[in-house]
């Protein structure tokens, strides 16, 4: 998509800020449906992805999972209009929190929040950067009309946006030891260099220890955060700080994690991101599976 039609998309979704979240869900699973059809090479590897974390599933559920995914995805960009144009308080309606006293705590100083690849992503961030001043990590989309829309919304309340490409480590791990929890997201396949193989779902993953890494340089305090689409809105929940953690070595806390994000992914796997390749990054002498 070159950057005139992005922005044409881009004017058409903003359309729908003031439409009932019902219309756009509708309107999402029309468009969700389009793309499962369309949009071949994410159709199969978002079923790749499902049969290799879920080998004794049935064909027709992980079928079912991954067409309602898109049907997620499709609505959930739909609703960056509300993300996009809503005022604070309608926003703090639209997107609730559970348990926004363990980010908001002093004794939860420096504190990284992990966010995993939900669908309701950005809104939780959105949130959580109207409630407190964050950092993020973020990676910039390769057509440049609409990481600059992405980015409009994500800055909204002024949180300390980083890019992830050429990002100053040392400028996070400063900002963090100084009290702004950082919102991470930490499961994306970023390459084998400076990455560890955990499991997730039992399958190896390339995943980057940063987390691990940055608390042990801070002292800083984990929580999980994942954002749950619903049918009214979405709602951001903030869990307590992990206990023991980090824990003996880097990959033990990495895989850890990915455990924790395993929890939230049965609980709702249809909003988990299947789309994107996840185990892109293959152990020395594994074959690809996509």
């Amino acid at each position: 998509m070159n950057a005139f039609l992005a922005r044409v998309w881009i004017a058409l979704i903003g359309t729908t800020s003031d439409w009932t979240q019902a219309s756009r869900t509708r309107l999402g699973n029309v468009l969700g449906d389009l793309l499962w059809w369309v949009v071949a090479s994410r159709r199969r590897i978002t079923l790749t992805n499902l049969g290799a974390c879920f080998p004794h599933m049935a064909d027709g559920e992980r079928r079912r999972i991954a067409r309602q995914c898109f049907r997620n995805i499709a609505r959930s960009v739909l609703d960056h209009s509300v993300l996009w144009k809503a005022g604070r308080a309608r926003l703090e309606e639209y997107i609730r929190v559970d348990g926004i006293e363990h980010a908001q705590s002093t004794e939860n100083r420096p504190l990284i929040v992990i966010a995993p690849h939900f669908t309701g992503l950005d809104a939780g961030g959105i949130r959580l950067s109207a409630a407190l001043k964050v950092i993020s990590v973020y990676s910039k989309q390769t057509n440049r009309a609409w990481d600059e829309w992405l980015l409009e919304i994500r800055a909204r309340f002024d949180p300390i946006l980083v890019a992830r490409q050429g990002a100053d480590m040392r400028g996070v791990i400063r900002t963090v030891k100084e009290g702004s929890p950082l919102y991470y997201l930490p499961d994306m396949d970023l390459g084998a260099t400076n990455s560890i193989f955990v499991p997730f779902f039992g399958v190896p993953a390339a995943t980057i220890p940063m987390v691990s890494r940055i608390a042990r340089m801070t002292a800083a305090k984990v929580a999980m955060a994942v954002t749950e689409m619903t049918p009214d809105g979405y709602v951001l929940h903030i869990e307590p700080p992990w206990t023991d953690f980090p824990g003996d070595s880097v990959e033990e806390d990495t895989a850890r994690m990915n455990r924790e994000l395993e929890r939230w992914v049965l609980k709702m796997p249809e909003q988990y991101l299947w789309t994107h390749k996840r185990f892109k990054t293959r152990p020395p002498g594994e074959p690809g599976i996509y």
